[in-house]
Formats: C-alpha cells, sequence, structure tokens
C-alpha cells in the first residue's frame, strides 16, 4: 500500500489493546478500543512488526489511516500514529524479510469467538478467542468454516501452536464446536458446513 498517500485516508482513533499474530509469530496487527464498545481490528504487514512494538504498547493512544475492505470488519492500515507522535508507514513489503524461526508445537484450545480476523482485502483468516488464544486459518479453508468463526460462537481446534511475548497462536489442522468434536479442515469432510447439526459426520 506505499502507493497511497496516507494524509487522503480517514483516521480512526482509539487505544491500543493487543497485539495479533500470524501463523508464524509475527505480528500482523493489533485490536483497538474506539469511541464505541465493539472493539476495532486493524491489518498491518508483518515487516512493520518492529516499528510498532518498539514504539506502542498496550493502553498507548493511536491514530490509525487505512483503509476498510467491502464486507469485513477491519481497517486495513497505511500510517499508524502513536502518543508520542511516531508515525508507522507502510512503505511497502520488505522482500528480503524472513520469517522468526520459533519453535512450534502441538496444541488444543477451546472458547468463544470475540472477533472475526480478516487480511487486508477483506479475507477470512481466523479468530481472536475470548481468553486472547489467536486462531489462524487459511483464506481458502476458513470460508467452509465461516460459521465458526463468528463472534460469540463457541470454537475448539487443534494444531501448531506458538506462544510469543504478545501472546498465543494456533493454525488450526482440525476445527469444530468442541473438542471431541474436531474434523480435519483439509480433505473431503471440510466442504460441510460445520455445526452442532453434522455432529455425526466427525464420527463417520
Amino acid at each position: 500500500m506505499h502507493w497511497m498517500d496516507p494524509d487522503s485516508l480517514p483516521e480512526v482513533a482509539g487505544i491500543l489493546e493487543r497485539f495479533v499474530l500470524n501463523p508464524h509469530g509475527e505480528v500482523d496487527g493489533f485490536v483497538m478500543n474506539g469511541q464505541t464498545q465493539t472493539p476495532i481490528l486493524v491489518h498491518t504487514p508483518p515487516h512493520l512488526e518492529g516499528e510498532l512494538t518498539g514504539n506502542m504498547k498496550a493502553g498507548d493512544k493511536l491514530r490509525v489511516r487505512g483503509v476498510r475492505p467491502r464486507g469485513a470488519d477491519v481497517l486495513a492500515a497505511v500510517a499508524v500514529t502513536g502518543e508520542s507522535g511516531r508515525q508507522v508507514i507502510d512503505k511497502g513489503p520488505d522482500h528480503d524479510r524472513k520469517h522468526p524461526k520459533i519453535e512450534h508445537q502441538k496444541m488444543q484450545v477451546e472458547g468463544i469467538v470475540r472477533l472475526s480476523l480478516f487480511g487486508p482485502k477483506g479475507e477470512l483468516r481466523g479468530a481472536l478467542l475470548a481468553d486472547g488464544t489467536i486462531v489462524r486459518i487459511s483464506p481458502k479453508e476458513a470460508e467452509h468454516f465461516a460459521k465458526l468463526l463468528m463472534p460469540c460462537t463457541k470454537i475448539a481446534v487443534s494444531g501448531d501452536g506458538i506462544e510469543t511475548q504478545h501472546g498465543r497462536v494456533v493454525q488450526a489442522n482440525e476445527i469444530g464446536s468442541k473438542i471431541d468434536d474436531l474434523r480435519p479442515i483439509k480433505g473431503p469432510k471440510h466442504k460441510a458446513k460445520p455445526g452442532p447439526q453434522h455432529d455425526h459426520e466427525a464420527r463417520t
């Protein structure tokens, strides 16, 4: 988004609540509380992680200029300004940047979805649970499980997880409404609509 002039975009203000992680454990956004009770999901590219986490922390007042894709409750940031006035601008991808080497471990999590997570183009990518755990699913697969990724829905997943200073993220390999009703995300069964009414499918 480096071709956009941040000053030409509308500005949204809020208080930084927490950072959001991608499956590699990198910060690719954050949640902030605005003037309403509804949290605001902001997407930022992973190459801005160092600048964001180095200059901003939970509780800081932020101002974000960005764009809202159609059909998704997310703000794709082009510029983020912190309390100190320091502005972090997306000037385009860092092609030489490599994913951090963080040890993954098998994890199972269960909880209530607080927010659906979206990419910069509005593609569904997972969910933030009420306990702060981040669940990630590829956009292609997430479409098939959209109902389980909606706010206030009970969800359980099993997959590859990472613990970082900014929280826990799990790349889901299996998903369901509860731990004893998990089904593979990839494979013939992933096209079935998830939910309690399909419990028998998970046992066939």
